[in-house]
């Protein structure tokens, strides 16, 4: 449960000069921004919010926020990483209320992948998140794609996952056309050699 609540406290020095001192204390400046009230800068220690990240949860689950003593359930909807050092550098949360849908990204988890790849297939994986609209209570952290009964030579679908109860995919209320491929089970490319002698002519 870490990982999923974090102490913040509001900050009221801002700029580029501030969020520097801030980075040099350890410490990680954000925002939590909309819902009916206005957004709020805040900071976090930066190594409890940086062990946080390393949880695939964390970027999908709603959090919990202890904000100076207020708590505030809000998703991540951005994270600024430093270009070659392991350091956040700036985060944004958006409120959630429990009455109003969310758009959001989850992650896909590929079960049974052995079995297609016992068969002679190689799984390609086109996506690896489904972009979703729920509401908060039926937000989930991952969504299951089980690819066991796919046949080499076989795609499967956005329109073919089965998504939760509550649970909408955004590219496919846009119509037929936004039907992507998620996971394709491919025949094994032929090595060189192989190759080589289909293209002998054969012996007179």
């Amino acid at each position: 449960m870490a990982i999923y609540e974090l102490n913040a406290s509001v900050r009221t020095d801002l700029g580029k000069g501030a969020s520097r001192r801030l980075r040099h204390a350890d410490k990680v400046p954000a925002i939590i921004y909309g819902g009916d009230k206005a957004p709020v800068s805040i900071t976090f220690e930066h190594n409890k919010v940086f062990q946080a990240s390393e949880f695939e949860g964390f970027y999908s689950h709603i959090l919990t926020l202890n904000v100076d003593g207020e708590k505030v359930e809000a998703l991540v909807k951005d994270i600024q990483r430093h270009p070659f050092k392991a350091r956040i550098m700036h985060l944004d949360f958006q409120r959630v209320d429990a009455s109003q849908k969310l758009h959001t990204s989850v992650p896909i988890h590929f079960v049974n992948e052995e079995v297609p790849v016992k068969a002679g297939g190689v799984v390609a994986h086109h996506a690896n998140e489904i972009e979703i609209t729920c509401l908060p209570a039926d937000l989930p952290e991952f969504i299951e794609v089980d690819v066991a009964d796919l046949e080499v030579g076989s795609t499967l679908h956005l329109s073919d996952v089965a998504l939760p109860k509550g649970v909408s995919s955004v590219e496919l209320a846009k119509g037929e056309s936004h039907d992507v491929a998620v996971v394709t089970i491919d025949k094994p490319k032929a090595s060189s050699e192989d190759e080589e002698a289909s293209e002998e002519p054969a012996a007179e």
